[in-house]
């Protein structure tokens, strides 16, 4: 007797990344954007911010070193988003006892979720600043002065 085997068809499922979102409702997340002068850094993650949605850097984005930082690259990075349709934006500089200031590539960031049709939330600066006085690499006079005073040495006119 030859047994007939069932064969049996795979059947598609459709897997969705994402909360079930119905029409009309607002998906909120968390946009932790790191804008330093050397990188820009997008990180989304739901509300309770433990889980991530997408983190993006601007270095995934063009390939060189240069451009890590650029308006443009942030821009390309602010676009991939995964079903969310509000932000809630928390921006960050470097801070410490660095700079404050966030890099070049913040505003574009914010300008491509913007315009890519996500509704913003609340727009919050998240840079540590510094309530005690850290002393600052360089010494007093500043790094500046001190390769002016070796150079001025060791050169023999």
């Amino acid at each position: 007797m030859s047994s007939r085997r069932k064969v049996r068809e795979p059947k598609e499922e459709t897997t969705t990344l994402g909360p079930v979102v119905q029409d009309e409702e607002h998906v909120f997340g968390v946009a932790h954007t790191f804008a330093s002068f050397n990188h820009t850094f997008i990180h989304v993650t739901d509300l309770s911010r433990r889980e991530t949605m997408v983190r993006i850097t601007g270095g995934m984005k063009v390939k060189a070193d240069r451009d890590e930082s650029s308006p443009y690259a942030a821009m390309l990075a602010a676009q991939d988003e995964l079903r969310i349709t509000a932000l809630h934006i928390k921006l960050r500089a470097t801070g410490g006892n660095k700079t404050k200031t966030p890099g070049p590539g913040a505003q574009s960031a914010l300008k491509a979720l913007a315009r890519s049709g996500m509704k913003i939330g609340r727009i919050e600066d998240v840079t540590p600043i510094l309530t005690d006085s850290t002393r600052r690499k360089g010494g007093r006079r500043g790094r500046s002065y001190k390769l002016a005073h070796y150079v001025l040495e060791n050169l023999s006119f």
